[in-house]
């Protein structure tokens, strides 16, 4: 599969493009590649720009992308813009249709009648190192919106107070024809009535009142599984953004940032971890308690042990999230020689460095 091209590049924008700029260069670049246009139309690059503006334009998912680059949406969903002619109308305040109904006779437009599920988002947490290698139960406060429980997401007091829209039939599109320098053309618009819904409404609800949703302020529940990495996401059904026309909520994608710990690093699913060690103790040897994720852990260190030696304690690592297979736990001696030595320290010092050594030359 090839690469795909940073969005700011298909758009042609900087990296600090405000918003009105990011709008201003999709309209330019979409109206060019767009397929119903004979001479310039590009379904491939028009797929390109159309991704590229649903990214950017939308706040949460342009700071995800900022952040991560293209790999935040591989775990949330996918592809952000696999299919360049739906799903893209309510990012930026317009609908692509708008631009190219009195151009190209309508082309491809999103019906905006009956249910329809909302965006997916992305929200992030900050956990405790341990608490990614045990797992919990955390809470966190969050908004979202959720469709209407007395009127169903339909925005009406009752039933009845649901009618067909009398503009368009129930459609949610209308037939206009203009004149054009290509002559007499026939394009669908949006009905202003109903805004595309096909429905009105004589009675709105008196809980949402017309809205079809009520936002919601709680403390959603999340599971951290014993295992989880930095960056990697738990998925929540439903409380993404909310749908249209009583359709579903998107699904929320919640990353985990994970605060760093005194002591212990991360590599993979391997623990690293530094521990002083006497002067003495590695000439000599000795067995020293040594901390891990799980516990105290007694080490055994050979005579003779020399500085920047790692050490390696098999099964006391990260257990994997999905085979629960543990890695390893590496410690880093750092030996520690002595000051402020006394008299008899000095004394026997001074011994050991007249002894002669049963090894002859420098490096032999």
């Amino acid at each position: 599969m090839a690469e795909k091209r940073d969005y700011y590049e298909a758009l042609g924008v900087s990296k600090s493009a405000s918003k009105d700029e990011i709008k201003s260069a999709y309209r330019k670049l979409a109206k060019t590649y767009h397929p119903d246009n004979k001479e310039t139309g590009n379904e491939a690059k028009f797929k390109e720009v159309q991704e590229a503006y649903d990214v950017l334009y939308d706040d949460q998912k342009r700071a995800a992308y900022d952040q991560f680059g293209h790999s935040a949406f591989e775990q949330a969903g996918g592809n952000p813009g696999a299919n360049p002619f739906e799903g893209f109308g309510g990012a930026g305040g317009f609908d692509f249709g708008d631009i190219f109904s009195g151009i190209f006779g309508g082309g491809r437009q999103r019906s905006n009648v009956g249910p329809q599920k909302g965006n997916d988002r992305i929200t992030r947490i900050k956990v405790n190192f341990m608490d990614t290698i045990t797992g919990k139960d955390v809470n966190f406060p969050y908004t979202y919106d959720e469709v209407c429980d007395h009127c169903k997401g339909s925005g009406a007091e009752t039933p009845s107070d649901v009618k067909t829209c009398p503009t368009c039939r129930g459609t949610g599109y209308v037939k206009v024809q203009r004149r054009s320098i290509f002559g007499m053309m026939e394009s669908q618009e949006v009905c202003s009535q109903c805004g595309g819904r096909g429905k009105t409404v004589s009675n709105k609800c008196s809980k949402c009142r017309g809205e079809g949703y009520v936002r919601k302020k709680v403390d959603l529940a999340v599971h951290i599984p014993a295992g989880i990495s930095n960056g990697q996401q738990i998925f929540v059904s439903g409380k993404g953004d909310r749908g249209y026309n009583g359709g579903q909520n998107g699904d929320l994608y919640v990353e985990i940032v994970v605060k760093p710990h005194d002591y212990f690093t991360r590599q993979g699913n391997d623990i690293h971890i530094n521990i002083p060690l006497a002067f003495v103790d590695a000439c000599l040897g000795t067995t020293i308690d040594v901390p891990t994720v799980y516990g105290t852990e007694k080490l055994k260190i050979n005579e003779g042990t020399q500085p920047n030696t790692v050490l390696r304690m098999s099964g006391k690592g990260v257990k994997d999230l999905r085979t629960s297979r543990p890695g390893d736990e590496y410690v880093h001696l750092q030996i520690k020689t002595p000051t402020n030595l006394s008299k008899e320290q000095k004394e026997l010092l001074e011994k050991f460095r007249g002894t002669p050594s049963k090894k002859k030359g420098l490096f032999k």
